[in-house]
């Protein structure tokens, strides 16, 4: 595809942004267009998945409603036939000679975020604000997914020797789909992997070869429930859930810091009750755990979960606690990263080239880093600059579309390096 036919791409899927397990659209055009590829394989939906590890997956009736909604935006039936059930991504294989196995993850998956709808808001001036009210893409997975196929592209028409895989990942956002797809056996034989992100507060023409600083997280559900009154006549008859959940979060933020590293908490959702003269039978809510490691994560995990469960103990409720995804803590290896940053100091557009950054945030792309460099190979995460007007997660980002460009460039080249190497 040419850039304008990557940037056409882009905004076709930035127009049907479709959340965790609902990248039904996105997995479907995605496909069609791997399709057209000489490829030597295509794994969809369940085959590019570890079924037993999805976590989040949505009740049936709304998978039927975001698939309807799919349907409808002309995704091909026989693909979503094979993503029934909310088996979403696909992974797709060139092999071209002897040579090392290379692996790219890109995601796919839109937020839950109304999208700006003001003249100077790019997508809406242009046309292609998002379809979905509601939902958008606004973290820039639309534009990884463009540079996904533009990478695979520019790979099949080099002479790079080696096998090429490329991971279109589901469920980002949500912490989700990492796990299930580095556990898919699909990397098993990977020697490098790339991952990519653009933006993370670096201009246009900005390129970090290797990010570090991933905060391991662990995303948590709980459910209180208690005994409902009249708040009026009988309040000392009810055991009340708002009560053992104000509780909870005032302890959850009081949870003592770690001295081996940073750690955080958030509750970010509350939701329940029925009226303001009835003591509360039921109130969830949602929020998340972080660590700069895995085992500082681990701490704040087991510490949240003694204050839920002390919380309701103290009120009379029952609570029930879900894990609603996580990801580990990993690194970039230095050695993959001097490659990237190699050939990206040769790439016309690039005016900037850093070996290293801290993202200060969590990614599930950690797995399948975690996945390859346990069994001896590399991996690195690498930030495309892009100029955004918005911040990640707000109603106004967007995505500098020549950075699809420049993220095609320098990963292509870096796997064609990389081809004449041996791990």
């Amino acid at each position: 595809m040419s850039v304008t036919d990557l940037v056409e791409l882009r905004r076709d899927l930035h127009r049907h942004p479709e959340p965790a397990w609902r990248e039904f659209y996105t997995t479907a055009r995605i496909v069609e267009e791997l399709e057209e590829r000489d490829l030597d394989a295509l794994y969809v939906g369940r085959e590019a998945l570890a079924e037993t590890d999805r976590v989040g997956v949505p009740e049936d009736d709304e998978l039927d409603e975001w698939m309807a909604r799919a349907r409808a935006a002309g995704a091909r039936e026989d693909v979503l036939e094979r993503l029934e059930g909310g088996y979403t991504g696909a992974v797709a294989v060139a092999e071209r000679g002897e040579g090392p196995t290379v692996a790219l993850r890109v995601d796919i998956d839109g937020l839950p975020i109304d999208e700006s709808g003001v003249d100077d808001h790019h997508p809406a001036a242009e046309g292609f604000r998002s379809e979905h009210e509601g939902y958008m893409h606004a973290c820039g997975h639309d534009a990884h997914a463009a540079i996904g196929i533009g990478v695979l592209d520019a790979v099949l028409d080099s002479d790079f020797a080696g096998t090429l895989k490329v991971f279109f990942q589901p469920g980002e956002e949500r912490i989700v789909g990492g796990e299930p797809m580095a556990n898919s056996g699909h990397l098993d034989d990977v020697d490098y992997l790339l991952a990519v992100h653009v933006g993370l507060d670096h201009p246009t023409g900005e390129v970090v070869a290797g990010i570090d600083g991933f905060l391991a997280v662990s995303q948590f559900e709980a459910e209180f429930v208690g005994t409902p009154s009249h708040a009026g006549a009988r309040p000392e008859a009810g055991d009340n859930a708002m009560q053992a959940v104000a509780t909870a979060i005032e302890n959850l933020y009081g949870i003592p810091r770690h001295g081996d590293g940073a750690t955080r908490v958030n509750v970010g959702v509350v939701e329940g009750g029925t009226t303001t003269n009835i003591v509360a039978e039921r109130v969830a809510i949602e929020g998340e755990v972080r660590g700069d490691s895995t085992e500082l994560m681990e701490y704040m995990d087991e510490k949240a979960r003694r204050v839920l469960r002390s919380a309701a103990e103290m009120h009379g409720c029952e609570v029930e606690i879900a894990t609603a995804g996580s990801a580990p803590s990993t690194h970039s290896d230095h050695e993959l990263a001097g490659v990237v940053a190699s050939v990206a100091r040769e790439v016309d557009g690039i005016t900037s080239v850093l070996e290293s950054d801290h993202l200060g945030g969590s990614e599930d792309a950690t797995y399948l880093m975690r996945r390859v460099q346990e069994r001896g190979g590399y991996a690195a995460y690498v930030g495309v600059g892009t100029d955004h007007p918005g911040g990640h997660h707000t109603s106004t980002f967007d995505v500098d579309e020549a950075s699809i460009a420049h993220g095609v460039d320098v990963l292509s080249r870096a796997v064609v390096e990389l081809g004449s190497r041996r791990p």
